[in-house]
């Protein structure tokens, strides 16, 4: 690890309260972790019965719709711009449900449950090469296993069956 303004390489020192936290000598600071940001969305419909997943161009696993958040937009802006702009679907309603650290991709993600208005998806096929509705039981048989989606699907399904 280096440090982000001077470039000199850093070493782990103690912060009271903190532990072990990488150290710049040269400019005598402490820096910590930096990550990007981003929302991950689990997408039903409106009578909450279904789950929108996407196929990624190149990759065999569905996956939930998920984008970075931009500089100076809001986790909630960035929910309903994604979905937009992946599927040209608008938002009709959303609520935050966790954040996972997502280590692949050093990624702090931020999931939203989300009811998307009714209507068919419109993709950008160089992006995007399928999306798909599947009852709860086949999307938790369709996502990619071990993945952060996975994890937030299956919080999302059971937030959703309590309502």
């Amino acid at each position: 690890m280096f440090c982000t303004e001077c470039g000199e390489k850093l070493t782990l020192m103690f912060a009271s309260g903190e532990g072990l936290v990488p150290y710049c000598k040269s400019c005598n600071q402490y820096r910590f972790a930096q990550f990007a940001t981003a929302v991950s969305m689990v997408v039903t419909n409106r009578t909450k019965d279904k789950i929108l997943l996407a196929k990624h161009v190149g990759q065999e696993d569905f996956i939930l719709f998920a984008g970075y958040i931009k500089k100076g937009e809001t986790a909630e802006k960035a929910v309903t711009r994604e979905f937009k702009e992946e599927t040209k679907l608008n938002t009709v309603k959303y609520k935050y449900m966790s954040s996972r650290y997502h280590e692949p991709r050093n990624v702090l993600m931020l999931n939203f449950i989300m009811v998307a208005e009714d209507g068919e998806p419109a993709i950008d096929e160089k992006e995007i090469e399928l999306v798909k509705w599947f009852s709860f039981d086949e999307a938790m048989e369709a996502i990619k296993k071990d993945s952060t989606a996975e994890a937030f699907l299956k919080s999302a399904i059971a937030e959703i069956k309590k309502l």
